[in-house]
């Protein structure tokens, strides 16, 4: 089992909902998060002062699956996610030692 977590643009968290769900994943995680990277931030002006804005907002979307579908939901989150601009994000995956569902105690894949 594999954790891909995703860094993306906000308002691109529903299309990214969308794709995966066309694709069968179902359960999903987000977060609404801060950070930077490339795009270093911008300036901003607010009552007539500029102030710069280190921490751009961003959405983590995190999704446990299937070794086996690993390589399908890295593609659709890039298509759904991807403006061509800088700051479309990024995907990290790793890997899953265990898997327990609360709920009933299945275990691994049939907790997925």
């Amino acid at each position: 089992m594999k954790k891909i977590e995703a860094i993306l643009k906000p308002f691109k968290l529903d299309d990214v909902r969308e794709a995966l769900n066309d694709i069968g994943i179902t359960g999903m995680t987000s977060t609404e998060v801060k950070g930077f990277g490339r795009q270093k931030g911008h300036t901003e002006l607010y009552r007539g002062a500029e102030y710069v804005v280190d921490f751009l907002p961003k959405v983590k979307v995190e999704i446990v699956v299937g070794a086996d579908k690993v390589d399908e939901c890295i593609d659709v989150i890039i298509s759904a996610a991807r403006t061509g601009k800088i700051g479309d994000g990024k995907i990290f995956v790793t890997d899953v030692e265990k898997v327990i569902r609360i709920r009933t105690g299945e275990m691994d894949q049939e907790a997925i």
